[in-house]
């Protein structure tokens, strides 16, 4: 279990961007985080993972207080991150950056998680992971990377951007098959109702506070009405800023 008690985060001119959050993450559970741009979805998981600090509050894994520990510290306790926009390794392969996350030996078993999130294993074990992948093979590859992790709690911050319609349905279905495998706690930050629909629990977030949280079928509709544009906005011509 994981536990935010009080948590203030205060921005560089001390704008506060999370006010005296309480939130409570259960074992093997599967959360959504949803809410409008800059109400505190983004900090709330760095904070979680260790990137940033708290200004005030603990937080609490498992009952160990793990406030004070670095984003390595955190990774070793079995928490991992996947960035809106994943970092590049020049000079490191898919294959190599693979092993790094799982320190697996089987080849086989590393491919498997290239196969998870929709790319054959035979073309991206042995590309750098640098300028030539896109913005999308990036993001499936970091994915990849945590699926291979096998972590107690795993945080997507917005998955769905920058992948494509196809790709983004094989990752739906990867998030329901992984969670369900490897009985993890998942948090996924995102605006898809799409994704929304996988959630155990939404947590919706506004104003750097936690507005509501609880089941999803008693709360995503209530969410949807109050969205301009409630269908999936991956099913919309343009770029549909507004569903931003």
């Amino acid at each position: 279990m994981l536990e935010l008690q009080n948590i203030t985060y205060l921005g560089e001119d001390n704008t506060p961007i999370l006010k005296e959050v309480n939130l409570v993450l259960e074992d093997k559970k599967f959360y959504v985080i949803t809410g409008p741009n800059g109400g505190g979805k983004s900090t709330l998981a760095k904070l979680i993972m260790g990137i940033y600090q708290p200004s005030s509050g603990k937080i609490l894994m498992d009952g160990e207080d793990i406030t004070e520990l670095s984003v390595t510290q955190r990774a070793l306790r079995g928490i991992g991150f996947a960035f809106q926009q994943p970092p590049r390794f020049k000079g490191i392969t898919v294959g190599q950056l693979l092993q790094l996350s799982n320190k697996a030996e089987i080849y086989g078993e590393l491919c498997n998680y290239l196969l998870d999130v929709g790319l054959c294993p035979k073309d991206y074990m042995n590309r750098e992971v640098n300028t030539s992948l896109s913005g999308g093979e990036l993001k499936r590859i970091e994915i990849a990377t945590l699926l291979s992790r096998k972590l107690k709690i795993a945080l997507f911050d917005e998955p769905e951007a920058g992948i494509d319609l196809w790709s983004f349905s094989r990752l739906i279905d990867t998030f329901r098959n992984i969670h369900s495998r490897n009985g993890q706690t998942t948090v996924i930050i995102s605006h898809q109702e799409k994704i929304l629909e996988l959630a155990d629990e939404v947590i919706l977030i506004a104003d750097g506070q936690i507005q509501q949280k609880g089941e999803k079928d008693k709360l995503l509709a209530s969410i949807l009405q109050g969205c301009d544009c409630s269908m999936d906005c991956l099913e919309r011509t343009g770029e549909a800023d507004e569903c931003r």
